[in-house]
């Protein structure tokens, strides 16, 4: 058994690590820490998983989380560059939920987020988790940095068209859309229910601190650089992400898609659409799959790409899960194969 530890266990990441978690084979719940919580029982704080996780949460101390194989961090920005090297220096495997190991520019992720870096020498070493691009590396990582919500949806919807080099790289547009849980738990008016219910709205868009890890992403995937314009907006809805994406084919005879279906065809989370579908956010609610459609209007120039996934699941825990999975050479899907709530 794969014996786990989740530090920051009272937010929505870390509740959804735990919901799926507890539906794992090979794992047994070690440790959820929670500073404000301590002492306090899991299911008091998410009464979902009372009678399945009443471990108390205990402080996030090493000491605390000694006997772990490996730990999540389901914490702020900023949080666990402080705590990580000593995690690894004890042989403890990490897998970071937050930005804080994802971006390789030490002076970039300064300046997104607005305070130093505390760990820039672990920055090398740091796996960027996405598997669907980077499988191979992370099976022999100790330090994956999870893929954030809205860099997984752009990059898993643009992969195929960036690898076949059919598009122009220099002008992609991407326009996503969360629900609120995408903000977080704590309190915010923007996502109270009375403000953010019955209206849609964009956000960032003179830059958001996502666009350079995108960036980063997509032109790992391209091999070159890439112009990305990126707009999110905020769903009134609690969790799912849509995202839409158009570039302009440089290619004109290519299947769009033949090429997506071929792309991804064993890819275990990942389902193609039939030729003129709609993904909808419902469909992967709760789920750790990526729903993707191509379309190319009048069979012209312009290529658009729709890709749905769950903000908090594909988009966090559960993607950091398929990478514990990978990190322990345990098959990829195991305790993720639910598929998503419907109605």
């Amino acid at each position: 058994m794969i014996k786990v530890g989740i530090i920051g266990g009272t937010g929505y990441t870390g509740a959804e690590l735990l919901r799926l978690l507890t539906g794992h084979p090979n794992v047994e719940i070690a440790a959820v820490t929670s500073r404000s919580n301590q002492g306090e029982l899991v299911s008091d704080i998410y009464p979902n998983l009372r009678g399945i996780v009443d471990v108390p949460f205990v402080t996030p101390e090493l000491n605390n989380l000694s006997g772990c194989d490996v730990v999540f961090f389901a914490t702020p920005h900023g949080v666990a560059q402080s705590s990580v090297p000593s995690f690894l220096a004890a042989g403890i495997k990490v897998i970071d939920l937050s930005a804080d190991f994802r971006l390789r520019d030490q002076s970039v992720w300064e300046k997104w987020y607005g305070q130093p870096h505390q760990a820039s020498d672990m920055l090398p070493r740091a796996v960027y988790g996405l598997p669907e691009v980077n499988r191979e590396a992370i099976v022999d990582a100790d330090l994956v940095a999870c893929a954030g919500c809205y860099p997984t949806s752009i990059q898993l919807g643009l992969l195929p068209l960036l690898r076949q080099g059919c598009v122009d790289s220099s002008d992609i547009i991407a326009n996503s859309a969360s629900g609120v849980s995408g903000a977080g738990r704590q309190a915010n008016i923007s996502t109270l229910l009375s403000e953010a219910s019955d209206s849609f709205k964009a956000y960032g868009a003179s830059g958001h601190r996502h666009q350079p890890e995108i960036e980063q992403g997509l032109e790992d995937i391209a091999g070159h650089s890439v112009g990305l314009t990126f707009v999110p907006h905020l769903l009134p809805i609690i969790r799912g992400i849509h995202t839409t994406i158009y570039a302009n084919l440089v290619d004109l005879n290519v299947d769009i898609q033949e090429l997506y279906e071929h792309h991804f065809k064993n890819e275990p989370f990942i389902d193609v659409l039939p030729a003129g579908s709609h993904p909808e956010t419902r469909t992967v609610r709760g789920s750790n799959y990526c729903r993707i459609a191509a379309h190319r209007p009048n069979n012209g120039r312009k290529v658009i790409i729709l890709v749905v996934e769950d903000n908090l699941t594909k988009g966090a825990s559960g993607q950091a899960i398929q990478c514990m999975n990978l990190m322990f050479g345990l098959p990829e899907t195991l305790g993720l194969m639910m598929p998503g709530l419907l109605p």
